[in-house]
């Protein structure tokens, strides 16, 4: 054990390191007594964050289940229940359903000795995604480990050599060596990461906005604000990221976008509706959607026998199982679904994770074997899987000459044979979801007359808030937005970031009974409503809890908008005088800051149409920020729609660039969405308050 701090060192140090306040006497009289270093103290605090899910300073039950269940630890369900009833028990000293973070170090500091208490530190240090703590405090008493993980820097940092390896703007840093700190000095001037978004999802950020030359700090920075609020824009959770995180390179925080980055181009394609031998599967869903038949028939045998019975080899369908369950996979489920579709048709035994379950690799000696090409379409050359290292009896040996035919189909990334080997779920997954990407060997079923254009995907504004829940750390990750929301779970944390209290005694939390779960579900779907009309007093005219755990479309979308508007307002709450914020408010706000600055534009509401142009857009950035604008990049005069296109993605990637968290895209300036207009305005007059 390293040296503790002087008696009493520990309470200054929890008061000075910016957790909650302590809530009573008791509390000082118990934190008194607890002796802590500093170096603990840093351990215990990224710790808390990483358990922490939704960033609101609390860890509640449904967040302590969730460690365990990505911990991926043999333990049976009864036995985390268990666990997790006694930390709360013991934790919550308060008894206000939740765990702050003087409870957190109380956890640690006195009942470290209690089976309970190891099981928990333990689970901290499996969590997928996070590294065991340095040092050797009680954190790491298992062994010392590194803050971070150097699998992860290497597999990170070889994907992205590869990916940006012909790119200009990439030269003074690519390539990157894997086994040097490369990584964390390249991230450093933002505009590795904003490649990377981009290589994620094309066209989320504008060239035109990136610096590339001249790269003082104050450029620098513009960068890191770009790359952070376009990552949140896409859905990555930078609550608790700041550009200065970036440009000193703190590798955890480093390493933890960067997977967030490349997770969502990775499962980009990992979708029922991007699936071409799913589509038919599904293209009933925009025929009764919203419908009063919708959940009936989707239940039905005559819609299994006609939509789901006539895909070859039934990739995605088990056995009784309707669209409306498929939908709800998450494309980790597909991923898992889709591997042993190919080793069912190989004769290999399935999988049930992408850990444990193929060590040997095994697996996946067979799934590359049942992917390779076989050289029947024309022009698609053949590829064959040497299998002859199958019965190497070496699994380290037998992992190697598995990615060497993995490097035959050009898809040896993301794992070492060591990562294969120790079962990395993070890596390993990695490596799948590129096999997927790059040969699904799916095809598309033969002598069905489908019209393949009626099968649509999520649409723009879906995909706009489903981003904005994930951005904010809400848990579970919303993959599809309704049938994600039907147990209210999340509807009920993005209260909280609106300031609206939830009584978390009143949740029910999963894994939900067998027998009566979707009862438990509607029970919170009602408590949703209810907070809605009060305290939160939403207008939820007609709106019911049965509305929400139906996945109705129409009437869900209305909650989540008002909690989007209510989210976006919140950062508009203190105006002076108390005035709160309102349409007119900003309307008002504009045009005055637009005039102040000698600008001719202007907006009469938000359904103004002038606002296609984005130029009163552009004029205000440069209102708040004098001189940012190139406005040779902008267009005036009679614009064509690629003008107005072309201006509206200049005009919110230089917003984010100045640091407004803008969540709309170019298409809703364009399009003259009023809804989302109004979240830029209002975001971009947050940030013009910050300047005074």
């Amino acid at each position: 054990m390293e040296e503790r701090g002087q008696p009493g060192e520990g309470v200054l140090l929890l008061l000075s390191c910016g957790s909650p306040e302590l809530n009573s006497d008791l509390y000082m009289d118990e934190m008194a007594t607890t002796q802590i270093s500093k170096d603990e103290l840093d351990e215990l605090k990224e710790a808390f964050a990483k358990v922490d899910l939704n960033s609101n300073g609390y860890i509640c039950d449904y967040e302590l289940h969730e460690l365990f269940k990505e911990a991926n630890m043999p333990l049976p369900g009864y036995k985390v229940r268990e666990i997790i009833q006694k930390l709360m028990l013991d934790g919550d000293r308060n008894k206000d359903g939740k765990i702050s973070f003087n409870e957190f170090v109380y956890i640690f500091q006195e009942v470290k000795s209690s089976d309970i208490a190891k099981t928990f530190r333990k689970a901290i240090n499996r969590k997928e995604g996070i590294c065991a703590l340095g040092g050797t405090s009680e954190l790491s008493s298992e062994g010392t480990q590194h803050s971070y993980s150097e699998e992860e820097k290497y597999a990170f940092v070889n994907w992205i050599n590869k990916a940006l390896e012909n790119d200009p703007d990439c030269r003074h840093v690519i390539p990157m060596n894997p086994n040097t700190d490369d990584l964390f000095k390249a991230v450093g001037d933002g505009i590795v990461l904003c490649k990377m978004i981009n290589l994620s999802v094309p066209d989320t950020i504008d060239e035109r906005a990136i610096n590339k030359k001249k790269l003082t700090p104050f450029i620098i920075q513009e960068n890191l604000n770009l790359a952070l609020n376009s990552a949140s824009a896409i859905g990555c959770h930078v609550v608790n990221i700041g550009a200065e995180d970036l440009r000193a390179g703190k590798p955890h925080l480093v390493l933890g976008l960067l997977w967030q980055i490349i997770k969502i181009g990775l499962f980009a394609d990992i979708e029922l509706s991007r699936n071409e031998d799913a589509h038919h599967c599904t293209q009933l869903l925009l025929q009764c959607r919203g419908s009063e038949l919708w959940s009936s028939y989707l239940h039905s045998k005559q819609f299994t026998d006609k939509f789901l019975s006539p895909v070859p080899g039934l990739l995605l369908r088990q056995d009784g199982e309707t669209l409306e369950e498929l939908m709800k996979l998450s494309p980790e489920e597909l991923l898992l679904r889709w591997a042993n579709f190919h080793l069912e048709n190989s004769g290999w035994q399935k999988i049930n994770n992408f850990s444990a379950d193929i060590k040997d690799s095994k697996a996946y000696f067979h799934l590359l074997n049942q992917i390779a090409p076989k050289g029947q379409k024309e022009g698609e050359p053949r590829i064959d899987i040497n299998m002859s290292g199958f019965n190497e009896t070496d699994d380290l040996k037998r992992a190697e000459s598995m990615l060497q035919q993995a490097d035959k189909l050009g898809c040896r990334q993301f794992v070492t044979p060591a990562d294969v080997v120790s079962g990395n779920p993070k890596l390993n997954l990695a490596f799948v979801a590129n096999l997927f990407n790059k040969y699904p060997a799916l095809t598309k079923p033969e002598n069905q007359d489908i019209d393949w254009t009626l099968l649509e995907g999520e649409t723009r504004e879906e995909r706009t808030f489903r981003n904005w829940m994930n951005s904010l750390g809400v848990n579970p990750h919303v993959n599809h937005l309704y049938a994600d929301l039907q147990d209210a779970l999340v509807i009920l944390q993005l209260y909280e970031r609106i300031k609206v209290p939830v009584d978390w005694s009143k949740v029910n939390k999963p894994p939900y009974p067998k027998l009566g779960a979707n009862m438990k579900k509607l029970e919170n779907c009602n408590y949703a409503v209810e907070l809605g009309k009060h305290p939160a007093k939403f207008s939820l005219v007609g709106i019911g809890g049965q509305d929400l755990n139906d996945g109705n479309p129409t009437l869900t979308l209305a909650v989540v908008w008002q909690l989007m508007r209510r989210y976006t307002l919140n950062v508009l709450e203190d105006l002076g005088e108390g005035q709160k914020a309102n349409d007119d408010i900003i309307v008002n706000w504009v045009n005055r800051t637009l005039s102040e600055a000698g600008k001719s534009t202007s907006i009469q509401s938000f359904k103004d149409k002038t606002i296609s142009s984005s130029l009163a857009v552009v004029d205000l950035i440069d209102a708040i920020q004098p001189g940012c604008i190139n406005y040779d990049l902008v267009k005036s005069g009679n614009l064509t729609e690629d003008d107005k296109h072309n201006n509206a993605k200049y005009a919110v990637s230089m917003a984010r660039r100045i640091g407004a968290r803008v969540y709309a895209l170019p298409e809703d300036l364009v399009e003259v969405k009023p809804k989302m207009v109004m979240t830029v305005f209002a975001c971009l007059m947050g940030r013009g308050m910050k300047r005074v």
